[in-house]
């Protein structure tokens, strides 16, 4: 039996790629402005966030800030990506490496964590 979606994908994001640079021995991260990219990144899909994840550090309890996305497969999401969402204004990074649902190269599904605080 195939994976059926039960969502739409009608949230709009834009994938931001890392961009690499040697600079004196040392590698360097850097992600591209948003407004030049906006046009050919642009993807849709479904961002779910139940609440964020609750996290307890040495008897301190916080509410992260993470979400499930799913979406058409593209093999240039990645696990070092970041991911803009228009509505919100918000960045999210990808963790972990996204799933290929059922090695299909049809659905893939992966979890965000907001990146930074207060935005």
């Amino acid at each position: 039996m195939s994976y059926k979606r039960f969502v739409n994908y009608n949230v709009p994001m834009i994938l931001l790629v890392p961009i690499y640079t040697k600079s004196k021995g040392n590698v360097e991260k850097t992600y591209p402005d948003i407004e030049k990219v906006k046009d050919e990144c642009l993807f849709y899909g479904s961002f779910r966030t139940f609440g964020g994840t609750e996290v307890d550090n040495n008897g301190i309890y916080t509410l992260q800030d993470t979400a499930k996305i799913e979406t058409w497969y593209r093999p240039d999401i990645k696990a070092e990506c970041r991911i803009y969402i228009p509505e919100s204004g918000k960045i999210y990074e990808v963790e972990g490496e996204p799933e290929d649902i059922e090695m299909r190269h049809m659905t893939t599904v992966f979890n965000v964590k907001r990146v930074g605080g207060k935005t």
